[in-house]
């Protein structure tokens, strides 16, 4: 261990570039060994901390390192290891997501990746999803296991979709860990919505963890969670409340966008219900975003009204007061004065479909109009 602590010293802080580079040669070698394993979970599972701030550094970058050697070694040699090396190594990862639960978070993410990659791999559990759920909830219940829950919620969609494109796994287990996933919707969402209820009064506690949520919804709607939810119940989710909500907060707009971004191109018939909602993105956002020239705002109030007319051409083409409102909403967005044309060219594919379905139904107009007069000039002959 005190070999490895040396080499992430020397690759992170050593002045001689011949230095850095041995000290990388040496650790890529470290990594391809099976004392690397041990090694590594050590690393993360010590008791040792640090007090002075120099130390707190090297001990960072050790446990980064560490925690990123595991994630490698599972992604690359997790089928090999024995049920029993399996199984300690699970109850190690646990053991050092509770110890990080409380940061440093890029060691917690490598950690709950680490243990994303090992579950995707435990093929000898016919149910391998489950057994970590289980284990979840097991960590739930210790003091500040939640972070780490939320955490494991967050990456874990991410990995099992990433697995796609793992050769040693069939499509018919591909399939089965994403309905796996996928059943434990509801113990997801409920979390969830646990999670946002909690009292927090420290403003920038509760934005960092709105955040977190938002992006933990955001995996799993990308993994499909409400494909078992009616499209027209979906905005009347309680979490549709927070994402709502994020939007008028800065540090969460972008991340609201895209949770409602996704939802909007996965769920036919929202759109339509998004739809009656543009007078409050258009009132309480986008006005006061091009009065005091909010780029970022105006480029994502434009992305989500543009997704949501490309979703429903024929809502837009129907010319109701909604999609008028929708349409002089985007021309604001596009004649705002930005130095780039970004948010211009996020509109285009708007005003392609919604031309291209004016255009047929005018043709289709044109058509049965020279049926009607050609009839009529036949049967007048």
């Amino acid at each position: 261990m005190k070999a490895v602590a040396e080499a992430v010293h020397v690759l992170n802080h050593d002045s001689q570039s011949c230095n850095r580079v041995a000290a990388n040669q040496w650790l890529v070698q470290f990594q391809q060994t099976n004392a690397a394993w041990e090694v590594a979970t050590s690393i993360l599972t010590s008791s040792h901390s640090s007090s002075s701030s120099s130390s707190y550094l090297l001990d960072f970058e050790l446990q980064f390192f560490a925690a990123q050697i595991l994630k490698r070694k599972i992604q690359n040699e997790g089928y090999n290891l024995h049920y029993d090396s399996k199984e300690a190594l699970l109850n190690a990862l646990l053991l050092a997501a509770k110890k990080f639960s409380l940061g440093p978070s890029q060691i917690l993410t490598q950690i709950c990746l680490a243990l994303s990659a090992l579950i995707i791999r435990a093929v000898e559990h016919k149910q391998p999803i489950e057994k970590l759920f289980s284990s979840l909830h097991n960590l739930q219940n210790q003091d500040n296991g939640d972070v780490a829950v939320l955490e494991m919620l967050t990456v874990l969609p991410e990995e099992v979709e990433t697995q796609n494109s793992d050769c040693n796994i069939s499509s018919t287990l591909r399939y089965h860990y994403g309905q796996e996933l996928l059943s434990h919707t509801p113990t997801v969402l409920c979390f969830l919505l646990h999670h946002s209820e909690q009292k927090i009064d420290d403003d920038m506690q509760l934005q960092s963890r709105n955040r977190k949520i938002l992006r933990c919804l955001l995996s799993w709607v990308r993994a499909g969670c409400f494909s078992e939810i009616p499209p027209l119940s979906i905005p009347t989710h309680p979490l549709l409340s927070l994402v709502f909500n994020s939007l008028q907060v800065s540090s969460s707009f972008d991340l609201a966008i895209e949770v409602l971004i996704e939802l909007v191109t996965r769920y036919e018939g929202l759109p339509q219900v998004l739809l009656y909602r543009v007078q409050f993105l258009k009132e309480l956002l986008l006005l006061p975003a091009l009065s005091r020239g909010d780029e970022i705002v105006i480029g994502g109030v434009a992305s989500l009204l543009s997704e949501i007319g490309q979703a429903a051409p024929a809502l837009i083409v129907e010319a109701s007061t909604e999609a008028l409102m929708l349409a002089e909403a985007l021309l604001s967005c596009v004649a705002f004065p930005s130095e780039d044309w970004e948010i211009a060219d996020s509109t285009l594919q708007f005003w392609y479909v919604s031309f291209l379905k004016l255009f047929l139904r005018f043709f289709t107009f044109i058509i049965i109009i020279c049926k009607q007069w050609f009839l009529l000039v036949f049967f007048s002959c």
